[in-house]
């Protein structure tokens, strides 16, 4: 998770464009929704390739967004993630289980994660680094929103939607001030570990506490690394 929404959250950060975490998300989330409405038992192939498709073409139109309406991006962003969330209510409006399919979406459910349920995202992951490092995918706009289409798909079925989001934002808010990866990366690692721990404790659920461990030792973090010092010439080191 972490290896690949770090330097896209950076990214999400410097472009200004934060909530299209949400509206992505969901859009992946409402693409599974589709498959498991239209079948009761899909194929796992065709539930990531419609969660695909879904954010693929959300990336794809605010991408066009951004040339033409770049001005009320943020607001489309946002247009984007309320109808793709009462999308999802009124599909399962019917559903006698769908409460807990859309909790299972937006809060996620990490401890029912297998081994055999991180194959294809390490290889995914692996693939989108490289092309983030090597292929400097970060001065392509196009390219960055495929794959961050590409790595929300993959996340939000294993974490949730709200802990894709905070993965992607709360590192990178966090440290801005820092241009070392490794200071989001550690945020965000602690975050996952103190939150795991904290849900063991206390018997609380696993993502919305990883959610509130990754914002509280951001806000720490901020408070004691990410505030700049003055330079020794500036008006306010005198």
């Amino acid at each position: 998770m972490l290896s690949t929404h770090v330097p896209l959250g950076r990214q999400v950060l410097a472009r200004g464009i934060i909530f299209i975490d949400l509206a992505i998300a969901q859009l992946a989330g409402l693409g599974v929704i589709l498959v498991y409405f239209m079948s009761e038992a899909p194929p796992g192939w065709a539930v990531q390739l419609s969660a695909f498709l879904a954010a693929l073409g959300g990336s794809v139109g605010l991408r066009w967004a951004e040339r033409h309406w770049g001005d009320v991006l943020e607001a489309l962003i946002g247009v984007i993630f309320v109808l793709a969330v009462t999308a999802a209510l009124l599909i399962l409006a019917n559903d006698p289980h769908g409460g807990e399919r859309l909790k299972d979406l937006l809060a996620g459910q990490l401890l029912w994660v297998t081994y055999d349920d991180l194959w294809i995202p390490i290889a995914l992951s692996s693939a989108i680094l490289a092309l983030w490092f090597k292929g400097n995918a970060a001065a392509s706009p196009t390219l960055f929103y495929v794959l961050f289409a590409l790595s929300v798909t993959m996340s939000v079925q294993l974490v949730g939607v709200y802990l894709v989001f905070a993965s992607l934002i709360i590192p990178a808010l966090a440290t801005r001030r820092h241009r070392r990866l490794m200071a989001a990366y550690s945020v965000g690692l602690a975050g996952y570990l103190l939150g795991s721990v904290g849900s063991l404790l206390t018997d609380l659920p696993t993502g919305p506490s990883v959610v509130w461990s990754m914002a509280i030792v951001g806000v720490v973090f901020g408070l004691f690394f990410g505030v700049s010092q003055p330079r020794p010439n500036s008006p306010s080191a005198r």
